[in-house]
Protein backbone atom coordinates (compact mmCIF):
# COMPACT_ATOMS: atom_id res chain seq x y z
CA UNK A 1 0.00 0.00 0.00
CA UNK A 2 1.72 3.47 -1.11
CA UNK A 3 0.82 6.95 -1.23
CA UNK A 4 1.67 10.20 0.27
CA UNK A 5 0.73 10.57 4.47
CA UNK A 6 -2.20 13.25 2.97
CA UNK A 7 -3.46 11.03 0.42
CA UNK A 8 -3.28 8.27 2.76
CA UNK A 9 -4.97 9.94 5.65
CA UNK A 10 -8.45 10.85 2.84
CA UNK A 11 -8.22 7.20 1.68
CA UNK A 12 -8.90 6.49 5.69
CA UNK A 13 -11.33 8.86 6.43
CA UNK A 14 -13.26 7.71 3.33
CA UNK A 15 -13.20 4.42 4.76
CA UNK A 16 -14.10 5.18 7.85
CA UNK A 17 -17.64 6.79 5.93
CA UNK A 18 -17.85 3.36 4.00
CA UNK A 19 -17.64 1.57 7.29
CA UNK A 20 -14.77 -0.36 7.20
CA UNK A 21 -13.17 0.27 9.63
CA UNK A 22 -10.21 -2.46 9.36
CA UNK A 23 -9.48 -0.63 6.26
CA UNK A 24 -9.67 2.64 7.58
CA UNK A 25 -6.76 1.56 10.34
CA UNK A 26 -4.63 -0.07 8.50
CA UNK A 27 -4.41 3.02 6.01
CA UNK A 28 -3.58 5.05 8.93
CA UNK A 29 -0.91 3.03 10.21
CA UNK A 30 0.44 3.23 6.86
CA UNK A 31 0.37 6.64 7.18
CA UNK A 32 1.67 7.06 10.32
CA UNK A 33 4.98 4.82 9.64
CA UNK A 34 5.50 7.19 6.87
CA UNK A 35 4.98 10.32 9.25
CA UNK A 36 4.99 9.38 12.89
CA UNK A 37 4.43 12.69 14.02
CA UNK A 38 0.89 13.16 11.71
CA UNK A 39 -0.91 14.23 15.53
CA UNK A 40 -4.82 13.90 13.41
CA UNK A 41 -3.95 10.75 11.87
CA UNK A 42 -3.30 9.26 15.13
CA UNK A 43 -6.20 10.70 16.80
CA UNK A 44 -8.33 9.51 14.70
CA UNK A 45 -6.37 5.67 14.75
CA UNK A 46 -6.72 6.00 18.47
CA UNK A 47 -10.65 6.23 18.32
CA UNK A 48 -10.77 3.78 15.70
CA UNK A 49 -8.88 1.63 18.04
CA UNK A 50 -11.18 2.29 20.73
CA UNK A 51 -14.80 3.03 19.91
CA UNK A 52 -15.22 0.78 16.72
CA UNK A 53 -12.59 -2.04 16.68
CA UNK A 54 -12.84 -2.93 20.59
CA UNK A 55 -8.88 -2.58 20.84
CA UNK A 56 -8.38 -0.53 23.81
CA UNK A 57 -4.90 -1.85 24.45
CA UNK A 58 -3.39 -0.91 21.20
CA UNK A 59 -5.72 2.04 21.64
CA UNK A 60 -4.34 3.28 25.28
CA UNK A 61 -0.75 2.88 22.83
CA UNK A 62 -1.33 5.25 20.74
CA UNK A 63 -2.65 7.95 23.09
CA UNK A 64 0.05 7.38 25.83
CA UNK A 65 2.15 8.20 22.44
CA UNK A 66 -0.13 11.14 22.08
CA UNK A 67 0.51 12.27 25.26
CA UNK A 68 4.15 12.25 25.42
CA UNK A 69 4.41 14.76 23.03
CA UNK A 70 1.74 16.49 25.22
CA UNK A 71 1.41 15.80 28.60
CA UNK A 72 -1.04 18.71 29.45
CA UNK A 73 -3.67 18.28 26.87
CA UNK A 74 -6.81 17.41 28.86
CA UNK A 75 -8.30 16.05 26.05
CA UNK A 76 -6.32 13.22 25.59
CA UNK A 77 -5.87 12.95 29.63
CA UNK A 78 -10.13 11.97 29.49
CA UNK A 79 -9.85 9.96 26.34
CA UNK A 80 -6.98 7.77 28.30
CA UNK A 81 -9.12 8.20 31.35
CA UNK A 82 -11.99 6.28 29.39
CA UNK A 83 -10.00 3.48 27.89
CA UNK A 84 -8.50 2.79 31.37
CA UNK A 85 -12.60 2.47 32.78
CA UNK A 86 -12.96 0.17 29.48
CA UNK A 87 -10.39 -1.85 30.93
CA UNK A 88 -11.99 -2.11 34.55
CA UNK A 89 -9.43 0.09 36.43
CA UNK A 90 -11.41 2.76 37.17
CA UNK A 91 -8.85 4.09 39.82
CA UNK A 92 -6.73 5.22 36.82
CA UNK A 93 -10.14 6.59 35.17
CA UNK A 94 -11.30 8.26 38.17
CA UNK A 95 -7.14 10.02 38.49
CA UNK A 96 -7.28 10.89 34.78
CA UNK A 97 -10.79 12.38 35.04
CA UNK A 98 -9.01 13.74 38.10
CA UNK A 99 -5.98 15.33 36.36
CA UNK A 100 -7.95 17.13 33.32
CA UNK A 101 -10.68 18.33 35.59
CA UNK A 102 -7.67 20.39 36.99
CA UNK A 103 -6.66 21.40 33.52
CA UNK A 104 -10.15 22.41 32.49
CA UNK A 105 -12.31 22.84 35.45
CA UNK A 106 -15.25 24.46 33.46
CA UNK A 107 -15.48 21.27 31.23
CA UNK A 108 -19.20 20.15 31.93
CA UNK A 109 -19.10 17.40 29.99
CA UNK A 110 -15.96 15.61 31.48
CA UNK A 111 -17.78 16.50 34.96
CA UNK A 112 -20.21 13.74 34.00
CA UNK A 113 -17.83 11.38 32.60
CA UNK A 114 -15.70 11.34 35.84
CA UNK A 115 -19.20 11.28 37.54
CA UNK A 116 -19.59 7.90 35.71
CA UNK A 117 -16.31 6.33 36.94
CA UNK A 118 -16.93 7.34 40.64
CA UNK A 119 -20.69 5.53 40.22
CA UNK A 120 -19.39 2.55 38.50
CA UNK A 121 -16.68 2.18 41.53
CA UNK A 122 -19.15 2.32 43.90
CA UNK A 123 -18.74 6.15 44.94
CA UNK A 124 -22.64 7.26 45.00
CA UNK A 125 -22.60 10.40 46.82
CA UNK A 126 -18.96 11.94 45.25
CA UNK A 127 -20.75 10.70 41.93
CA UNK A 128 -24.00 12.66 42.26
CA UNK A 129 -21.90 15.91 43.77
CA UNK A 130 -19.80 15.75 40.13
CA UNK A 131 -22.81 15.85 37.99
CA UNK A 132 -24.43 18.46 39.80
CA UNK A 133 -21.42 20.42 39.55
CA UNK A 134 -21.83 19.43 35.78
CA UNK A 135 -25.15 21.04 35.95
CA UNK A 136 -24.07 24.52 37.68
CA UNK A 137 -21.51 25.11 34.86
CA UNK A 138 -24.48 24.75 32.33
CA UNK A 139 -27.36 22.94 31.13
CA UNK A 140 -27.06 19.79 30.36
CA UNK A 141 -29.92 16.80 29.59
CA UNK A 142 -27.19 14.15 29.82
CA UNK A 143 -26.00 15.22 33.46
CA UNK A 144 -30.20 15.74 34.15
CA UNK A 145 -30.07 11.45 32.98
CA UNK A 146 -27.40 11.05 34.93
CA UNK A 147 -28.70 11.84 38.08
CA UNK A 148 -31.62 10.19 37.41
CA UNK A 149 -30.18 7.09 36.75
CA UNK A 150 -28.46 6.27 39.51
CA UNK A 151 -32.07 5.26 40.56
CA UNK A 152 -31.68 6.75 44.21
CA UNK A 153 -32.15 10.23 43.59
CA UNK A 154 -34.86 11.87 44.13
CA UNK A 155 -35.29 15.07 42.64
CA UNK A 156 -37.39 17.91 43.95
CA UNK A 157 -39.58 20.63 42.93
CA UNK A 158 -37.17 23.05 41.93
CA UNK A 159 -35.21 20.39 39.90
CA UNK A 160 -38.34 19.75 38.37
CA UNK A 161 -39.09 23.43 37.49
CA UNK A 162 -35.56 23.57 36.37
CA UNK A 163 -35.82 20.88 34.19
CA UNK A 164 -38.65 21.80 32.61
CA UNK A 165 -37.61 25.17 32.10
CA UNK A 166 -34.76 23.66 29.96
CA UNK A 167 -37.45 22.00 27.44
CA UNK A 168 -36.92 23.41 24.31
CA UNK A 169 -33.54 25.41 24.70
CA UNK A 170 -31.40 22.04 24.40
CA UNK A 171 -30.40 20.22 21.12
CA UNK A 172 -32.76 16.73 20.12
CA UNK A 173 -29.44 14.65 21.03
CA UNK A 174 -29.31 16.59 24.58
CA UNK A 175 -33.07 16.75 25.22
CA UNK A 176 -33.82 13.26 24.65
CA UNK A 177 -31.65 12.60 28.20
CA UNK A 178 -33.61 15.30 29.46
CA UNK A 179 -37.29 13.99 28.88
CA UNK A 180 -36.07 10.63 29.91
CA UNK A 181 -34.83 12.10 33.81
CA UNK A 182 -37.99 14.27 33.53
CA UNK A 183 -40.18 10.76 33.42
CA UNK A 184 -38.36 9.29 36.20
CA UNK A 185 -38.49 12.19 38.16
CA UNK A 186 -42.56 12.14 37.60
CA UNK A 187 -42.98 8.79 38.01
CA UNK A 188 -40.88 8.78 41.49
CA UNK A 189 -43.64 11.40 42.33
CA UNK A 190 -47.04 8.91 40.96
CA UNK A 191 -47.60 11.53 37.95
CA UNK A 192 -47.60 7.93 35.87
CA UNK A 193 -49.59 9.77 33.00
CA UNK A 194 -47.20 12.73 32.58
CA UNK A 195 -44.04 10.28 33.41
CA UNK A 196 -45.13 8.17 30.32
CA UNK A 197 -45.56 11.46 28.14
CA UNK A 198 -42.03 12.30 28.95
CA UNK A 199 -40.84 8.36 28.18
CA UNK A 200 -42.39 8.86 25.12
CA UNK A 201 -41.03 12.12 24.08
CA UNK A 202 -37.59 11.05 24.64
CA UNK A 203 -37.68 7.95 22.88
CA UNK A 204 -39.35 9.06 19.42
CA UNK A 205 -36.00 11.58 19.92
CA UNK A 206 -33.91 8.87 20.07
CA UNK A 207 -35.78 6.34 17.61
CA UNK A 208 -33.74 6.64 13.96
CA UNK A 209 -33.62 4.27 11.43
CA UNK A 210 -34.84 0.73 13.06
CA UNK A 211 -36.18 -2.22 10.81
CA UNK A 212 -37.38 -4.64 13.45
CA UNK A 213 -38.28 -6.98 10.44
CA UNK A 214 -34.39 -7.49 10.08
CA UNK A 215 -34.05 -9.36 13.36
CA UNK A 216 -36.89 -11.03 12.35
CA UNK A 217 -35.62 -12.11 9.34
CA UNK A 218 -31.89 -13.30 11.24
CA UNK A 219 -34.30 -15.03 13.35
CA UNK A 220 -35.79 -17.34 10.78
CA UNK A 221 -32.30 -17.70 8.95
CA UNK A 222 -30.77 -19.08 12.35
CA UNK A 223 -33.67 -21.38 12.33
CA UNK A 224 -32.95 -23.18 8.90
CA UNK A 225 -28.91 -22.51 9.66
CA UNK A 226 -28.40 -23.83 12.69
CA UNK A 227 -30.00 -27.47 12.41
CA UNK A 228 -28.91 -30.69 14.87
CA UNK A 229 -26.97 -32.17 11.66
CA UNK A 230 -24.57 -28.55 11.34
CA UNK A 231 -23.93 -28.69 14.61
CA UNK A 232 -23.34 -32.61 14.73
CA UNK A 233 -20.92 -32.37 11.75
CA UNK A 234 -19.07 -29.53 13.77
CA UNK A 235 -18.79 -31.63 17.23
CA UNK A 236 -14.56 -31.29 18.09
CA UNK A 237 -14.43 -28.07 16.72
CA UNK A 238 -13.84 -24.59 18.34
CA UNK A 239 -11.46 -23.93 21.14
CA UNK A 240 -12.00 -26.26 23.94
CA UNK A 241 -11.40 -23.42 26.82
CA UNK A 242 -13.85 -23.45 29.31
CA UNK A 243 -12.92 -20.32 30.43
CA UNK A 244 -15.82 -17.65 29.34
CA UNK A 245 -19.68 -17.62 31.16
CA UNK A 246 -21.57 -15.77 28.60
CA UNK A 247 -24.90 -14.25 30.33
CA UNK A 248 -27.08 -13.02 27.61
CA UNK A 249 -31.03 -11.63 27.31
CA UNK A 250 -32.34 -8.64 27.04
CA UNK A 251 -31.30 -5.24 29.02
CA UNK A 252 -33.06 -4.85 31.93
CA UNK A 253 -33.84 -8.23 32.72
CA UNK A 254 -31.84 -9.24 35.56
CA UNK A 255 -28.19 -9.74 33.98
CA UNK A 256 -26.17 -7.42 36.18
CA UNK A 257 -27.87 -9.88 39.66
CA UNK A 258 -27.07 -12.96 37.89
CA UNK A 259 -23.48 -11.43 37.02
CA UNK A 260 -23.00 -10.00 40.52
CA UNK A 261 -24.38 -12.77 41.86
CA UNK A 262 -21.67 -15.44 39.84
CA UNK A 263 -18.58 -13.01 40.51
CA UNK A 264 -19.16 -13.36 44.12
CA UNK A 265 -17.83 -16.97 43.49
CA UNK A 266 -14.03 -17.48 43.99
CA UNK A 267 -13.47 -18.52 41.03
CA UNK A 268 -15.46 -16.30 38.90
CA UNK A 269 -14.23 -12.77 37.50
CA UNK A 270 -16.83 -10.08 36.87
CA UNK A 271 -15.59 -7.96 34.10
CA UNK A 272 -18.67 -6.02 31.83
CA UNK A 273 -20.43 -6.01 28.62
CA UNK A 274 -17.83 -7.02 26.31
CA UNK A 275 -18.47 -6.23 22.45
CA UNK A 276 -15.57 -8.91 21.10
CA UNK A 277 -18.20 -11.63 20.35
CA UNK A 278 -19.30 -9.12 17.85
CA UNK A 279 -15.92 -8.31 16.44
CA UNK A 280 -15.39 -12.16 16.42
CA UNK A 281 -18.64 -12.12 14.29
CA UNK A 282 -17.20 -9.52 12.13
CA UNK A 283 -13.88 -11.65 11.67
CA UNK A 284 -15.80 -14.92 10.68
CA UNK A 285 -17.89 -13.21 8.02
CA UNK A 286 -14.36 -11.99 6.34
CA UNK A 287 -13.13 -8.43 4.99
CA UNK A 288 -15.10 -5.36 4.99
CA UNK A 289 -18.20 -4.19 6.51
CA UNK A 290 -20.22 -6.59 8.52
CA UNK A 291 -23.34 -7.59 6.31
CA UNK A 292 -25.99 -9.06 8.65
CA UNK A 293 -28.38 -10.33 5.59
CA UNK A 294 -25.15 -12.84 4.91
CA UNK A 295 -25.43 -14.00 9.12
CA UNK A 296 -25.02 -16.45 9.58
CA UNK A 297 -24.87 -18.73 6.30
CA UNK A 298 -21.62 -17.49 6.06
CA UNK A 299 -20.28 -19.53 9.24
CA UNK A 300 -21.31 -22.38 6.79
CA UNK A 301 -17.50 -22.37 5.40
CA UNK A 302 -15.51 -22.30 8.12
CA UNK A 303 -13.36 -25.66 9.15
CA UNK A 304 -12.51 -27.11 12.45
CA UNK A 305 -9.07 -25.07 12.16
CA UNK A 306 -10.88 -21.74 11.36
CA UNK A 307 -13.49 -22.14 14.44
CA UNK A 308 -10.66 -22.71 17.15
CA UNK A 309 -8.88 -19.53 15.89
CA UNK A 310 -11.85 -17.40 15.98
CA UNK A 311 -12.30 -18.92 19.75
CA UNK A 312 -8.51 -17.98 20.30
CA UNK A 313 -9.26 -14.69 19.12
CA UNK A 314 -12.29 -14.27 21.95
CA UNK A 315 -10.20 -15.24 24.34
CA UNK A 316 -6.68 -13.17 23.07
CA UNK A 317 -9.12 -10.58 23.03
CA UNK A 318 -10.99 -10.65 26.29
CA UNK A 319 -7.61 -11.23 28.37
CA UNK A 320 -7.29 -7.21 28.12
CA UNK A 321 -10.02 -7.45 30.80
CA UNK A 322 -9.37 -10.35 33.38
CA UNK A 323 -7.24 -8.88 36.04
CA UNK A 324 -7.73 -11.12 39.07
CA UNK A 325 -6.33 -14.13 37.57
CA UNK A 326 -9.51 -16.86 38.11
CA UNK A 327 -10.01 -19.67 35.82
CA UNK A 328 -13.49 -18.35 34.88
CA UNK A 329 -14.78 -15.03 33.70
CA UNK A 330 -18.13 -13.31 32.97
CA UNK A 331 -19.38 -11.66 29.62
CA UNK A 332 -22.23 -9.93 30.46
CA UNK A 333 -23.21 -8.56 26.68
CA UNK A 334 -26.61 -8.83 26.65
CA UNK A 335 -27.11 -8.93 22.74
CA UNK A 336 -24.90 -11.87 22.60
CA UNK A 337 -27.97 -13.89 22.69
CA UNK A 338 -27.56 -13.22 18.83
CA UNK A 339 -24.38 -15.01 18.73
CA UNK A 340 -25.77 -18.15 20.35
CA UNK A 341 -25.09 -20.61 17.48
CA UNK A 342 -21.37 -19.00 16.87
CA UNK A 343 -20.62 -18.98 20.92
CA UNK A 344 -21.49 -22.53 20.87
CA UNK A 345 -19.12 -23.66 17.35
CA UNK A 346 -15.88 -21.20 18.76
CA UNK A 347 -15.87 -22.17 22.10
CA UNK A 348 -18.17 -25.40 22.95
CA UNK A 349 -17.32 -25.37 26.60
CA UNK A 350 -18.62 -21.97 27.36
CA UNK A 351 -21.11 -21.66 29.46
CA UNK A 352 -24.18 -19.77 28.40
CA UNK A 353 -26.84 -18.40 30.98
CA UNK A 354 -29.68 -16.40 29.57
CA UNK A 355 -31.57 -14.39 32.20
CA UNK A 356 -34.89 -13.62 31.68
CA UNK A 357 -37.95 -11.19 32.92
CA UNK A 358 -41.74 -10.77 32.45
CA UNK A 359 -41.99 -9.28 29.15
CA UNK A 360 -44.12 -6.49 30.08
CA UNK A 361 -41.73 -5.51 32.72
CA UNK A 362 -38.48 -6.16 31.04
CA UNK A 363 -39.53 -4.25 27.55
CA UNK A 364 -41.17 -1.35 29.61
CA UNK A 365 -37.98 -0.88 31.57
CA UNK A 366 -35.97 -0.47 28.47
CA UNK A 367 -38.70 1.66 27.36
CA UNK A 368 -38.09 4.48 29.73
CA UNK A 369 -34.12 3.69 29.84
CA UNK A 370 -31.72 5.93 28.16
CA UNK A 371 -29.33 3.51 26.28
CA UNK A 372 -26.59 6.06 25.16
CA UNK A 373 -25.88 3.34 22.13
CA UNK A 374 -26.30 0.13 21.16
CA UNK A 375 -30.16 -0.78 21.56
CA UNK A 376 -31.78 1.12 18.85
CA UNK A 377 -34.95 -1.43 19.59
CA UNK A 378 -35.70 0.45 22.54
CA UNK A 379 -37.34 3.53 21.58
CA UNK A 380 -40.54 2.17 20.66
CA UNK A 381 -42.85 -0.42 21.98
CA UNK A 382 -44.08 -1.92 19.20
CA UNK A 383 -39.72 -2.54 18.01
CA UNK A 384 -39.80 -4.08 21.70
CA UNK A 385 -42.48 -6.09 21.58
CA UNK A 386 -41.41 -7.34 18.47
CA UNK A 387 -37.50 -7.79 19.24
CA UNK A 388 -38.73 -10.05 22.75
CA UNK A 389 -40.72 -12.37 20.66
CA UNK A 390 -38.02 -12.84 18.05
CA UNK A 391 -35.05 -12.96 21.24
CA UNK A 392 -37.72 -16.00 23.01
CA UNK A 393 -38.36 -17.42 18.95
CA UNK A 394 -34.51 -17.87 18.74
CA UNK A 395 -33.79 -18.87 22.16
CA UNK A 396 -36.15 -21.72 21.76
CA UNK A 397 -34.82 -22.89 18.70
CA UNK A 398 -31.39 -23.25 20.59
CA UNK A 399 -32.88 -25.47 23.31
CA UNK A 400 -34.56 -27.79 20.18
CA UNK A 401 -31.50 -28.15 18.71
CA UNK A 402 -28.92 -28.03 21.67
CA UNK A 403 -30.54 -29.34 24.51
CA UNK A 404 -29.04 -28.23 27.56
CA UNK A 405 -26.69 -26.21 26.45
CA UNK A 406 -28.13 -22.95 27.41
CA UNK A 407 -29.05 -22.17 31.18
CA UNK A 408 -32.15 -20.41 31.99
CA UNK A 409 -32.66 -18.29 34.91
CA UNK A 410 -36.21 -16.53 35.10
CA UNK A 411 -35.46 -13.01 37.48
CA UNK A 412 -38.54 -13.57 39.02
CA UNK A 413 -38.23 -16.77 40.27
CA UNK A 414 -34.37 -15.84 41.49
CA UNK A 415 -35.77 -13.07 43.53
CA UNK A 416 -38.63 -15.50 45.17
CA UNK A 417 -35.86 -18.47 45.94
CA UNK A 418 -32.03 -17.19 45.20
CA UNK A 419 -30.89 -19.83 46.80
CA UNK A 420 -32.08 -22.75 44.99
CA UNK A 421 -31.64 -20.86 41.65
CA UNK A 422 -28.14 -19.67 42.66
CA UNK A 423 -27.16 -23.49 43.12
CA UNK A 424 -28.92 -24.53 39.93
CA UNK A 425 -26.59 -22.01 37.93
CA UNK A 426 -23.44 -22.57 39.47
CA UNK A 427 -23.94 -26.39 39.09
CA UNK A 428 -24.65 -25.68 35.02
CA UNK A 429 -21.65 -23.81 35.69
CA UNK A 430 -19.75 -27.32 37.25
CA UNK A 431 -18.76 -25.08 40.09
CA UNK A 432 -19.16 -25.73 43.66
CA UNK A 433 -21.77 -23.26 45.68
CA UNK A 434 -20.08 -21.09 48.21
CA UNK A 435 -21.98 -19.12 50.51
CA UNK A 436 -20.87 -15.56 49.64
CA UNK A 437 -22.88 -15.80 46.72
CA UNK A 438 -26.07 -15.11 48.55
CA UNK A 439 -23.95 -12.08 49.72
CA UNK A 440 -23.48 -10.52 46.15
CA UNK A 441 -24.03 -6.73 47.55
CA UNK A 442 -20.90 -7.44 49.66
CA UNK A 443 -18.75 -7.57 46.73
CA UNK A 444 -17.21 -4.67 46.23
CA UNK A 445 -16.16 -5.46 42.23
CA UNK A 446 -16.91 -2.53 40.08
CA UNK A 447 -20.17 -2.25 38.29
CA UNK A 448 -20.68 -0.62 35.30
CA UNK A 449 -24.17 -0.98 34.28
CA UNK A 450 -27.82 0.93 35.00
CA UNK A 451 -28.24 -1.50 37.93
CA UNK A 452 -24.89 -0.82 39.90
CA UNK A 453 -26.62 0.49 43.14
CA UNK A 454 -29.35 -2.10 43.11
CA UNK A 455 -27.02 -5.34 43.00
CA UNK A 456 -24.85 -3.44 46.52
CA UNK A 457 -28.28 -4.22 47.98
CA UNK A 458 -29.43 -7.56 49.15
CA UNK A 459 -32.17 -9.14 46.61
CA UNK A 460 -35.79 -8.07 47.27
CA UNK A 461 -38.94 -7.75 45.04
CA UNK A 462 -39.03 -3.94 44.26
CA UNK A 463 -40.04 -3.28 40.69
CA UNK A 464 -41.01 -6.29 39.98
CA UNK A 465 -44.64 -5.14 38.92
CA UNK A 466 -43.95 -1.26 38.58
CA UNK A 467 -44.89 -1.11 35.36
CA UNK A 468 -48.15 -1.90 36.03
CA UNK A 469 -48.45 1.24 37.04
CA UNK A 470 -48.05 2.36 33.22
CA UNK A 471 -50.36 -0.54 31.60
CA UNK A 472 -52.88 1.47 30.05
CA UNK A 473 -50.45 2.98 27.64
CA UNK A 474 -48.84 0.04 26.96
CA UNK A 475 -51.07 -1.70 24.28
CA UNK A 476 -48.59 -1.21 21.38
CA UNK A 477 -46.79 -3.71 23.73
CA UNK A 478 -48.95 -6.20 24.66
CA UNK A 479 -49.88 -6.74 20.96
CA UNK A 480 -46.44 -6.91 19.35
CA UNK A 481 -45.62 -9.71 22.63
CA UNK A 482 -48.46 -11.36 21.02
CA UNK A 483 -49.41 -14.61 22.76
Amino acid sequence: MTGSPPALFRSAEAAMRAGDAHKAAQLLRQCLRESPSRTPARQLLATLLFQHLGEPLAARVEIDRLLGAEPGNAAYLVFRAAIAGQLGDYESAIAGYEAALALSPGDARVWVRYGHALRTAGRFDDAVAAYRKSLALGPSGEAWWALADTKSVRFSPDDIAAMRALVGRLAADDRAPLHFALGKALEDGGDFAGAFAQYEIGNALKRQRYDAGEMTAYVRRAESFFTPQFFATRDGGGCEAPDPIFVVGLPRSGSTLVEQILASHSAIEGTMELADMFAVARTAMGPGPFDFKAYPAALGKLDSAALKLLGDAYLARTSAYRREGKPFFIDKMPNNFVHTGLIHLVLPRAKIIDVRRHPMACCFSAFKQHFAVGQPFSYSLDDLGRYYADYVRLMAHFDAVLPGRVHRVIYEELVAEPEREIRRMIGYCGLPFEEQMLRFHQNPRDVRSASSQQVRRPINAEGLESWRNFEPWLGPLKAALGA
